[in-house]
């Protein structure tokens, strides 16, 4: 597999699915490498959302030097290709003090922005997305999936109705853009050039022990304020404007504190979503440039090494 990009030096990347134990992990690459973590993860970015994105602990933050965890409002939305720059400009400040960065997390849509760089008119237009998320609520998803079809037939088919999230992204594409959402990404296959250098690490694990881990952690976290997390970011502000509000577990929170749900239900919603998400992100990473798959569950204590001993061959 072919990974020579621009860059003659590779910056190690650890990805996976939700609730693998990417950070773990990281950490613990982090100290035998003198390296710094730089976020990956389209929700953990935002401030007063550590419970529900499951950000680092202060004990992990403590045990490594950590970026993009907690540092933007929830009403200032970030796109993929200015999380791109961030990443860019962290990369390099990082290696000119002599440490090793690492990116970690599982947002698959970033990755591929710093990888294949992302088409320039990708920006967010929360007016746009507003009323087509209005429109989805009071119609449901029929009647947009039948306008991106006849806009966009070759990405319609891609975009289960159901997927809220990219069926509103693909039309809010066109409507800022003029440009159907399968020409924006054509270009960026054909003319897209990488900008960064990765030696990818993917951690993988049968998927019966990830439901599980996903369960586990689902508990935990809803027992550690969640609930707690969503009134307060909810308390004084616009749902719409918020755009990480959007995200599986504070919907469902949502709804239970509207009375839509009750406690058994509410986890139970989650763990599903979780679930499937989790699933969609293995799908998606898999057809990515892997150099180096790990399952987890084989030797715990010495993934650290054998990711040390892979990328330092490179």
């Amino acid at each position: 597999m072919d990974n020579k990009r621009s860059n003659p030096k590779p910056v190690l990347a650890i990805v996976g699915p939700t609730a693998i134990g990417k950070t773990t992990v990281a950490i613990d690459v982090a100290n035998k490498v003198n390296g710094e973590i730089i976020g990956l993860d389209s929700r953990q970015i935002y401030k007063g959302m550590a419970v529900g994105t499951a950000q680092p602990t202060i004990e992990e933050l403590a045990a490594a030097p950590h970026h993009l965890i907690g540092v933007k409002d929830p009403d200032s939305p970030i796109s993929a290709g200015k999380y791109a720059k961030l990443v860019l400009n962290l990369v390099k400040d990082i290696s000119e003090r002599g440490k090793e960065p690492i990116m970690c997390g599982g947002a698959g849509l970033y990755y591929r922005a710093i990888t294949k760089g992302i088409f320039s008119e990708s920006e967010t237009d929360l007016d746009v997305r507003e009323k087509l998320i209005q429109e989805y609520e009071e119609t449901g998803p029929d009647g947009l999936l039948n306008r991106l079809q006849e806009l966009d037939p070759e990405y319609a088919v891609k975009v289960h109705p159901n997927n809220k999230k990219r069926l509103i992204r693909a039309l809010e594409i066109y409507t800022v853009t003029g440009k159907p959402p399968s020409e924006h990404f054509n270009r960026q296959e054909k003319f897209g050039t990488p900008t960064l250098n990765l030696f990818t690490v993917l951690l993988t694990i049968d998927r019966k022990e990830l439901d599980k881990r996903i369960a586990k952690r689902t508990a935990k976290m809803l027992n550690s304020g969640w609930i707690e997390e969503t009134k307060m970011l909810r308390k004084g502000n616009d749902p719409i404007a918020m755009h990480p509000m959007d995200s599986i577990g504070y919907r469902q929170i949502a709804a239970f504190l509207d009375g839509k749900l009750n406690k058994e239900e509410l986890e139970a919603k989650i763990i599903l979503r979780t679930c499937q998400y989790a699933r969609r992100q293995l799908q998606w990473f898999r057809q990515e440039n892997i150099d180096l798959t790990i399952d987890i569950g084989i030797a715990p204590d010495k993934i650290a090494d054998h990711i040390v001993t892979g990328f330092n061959k490179q």
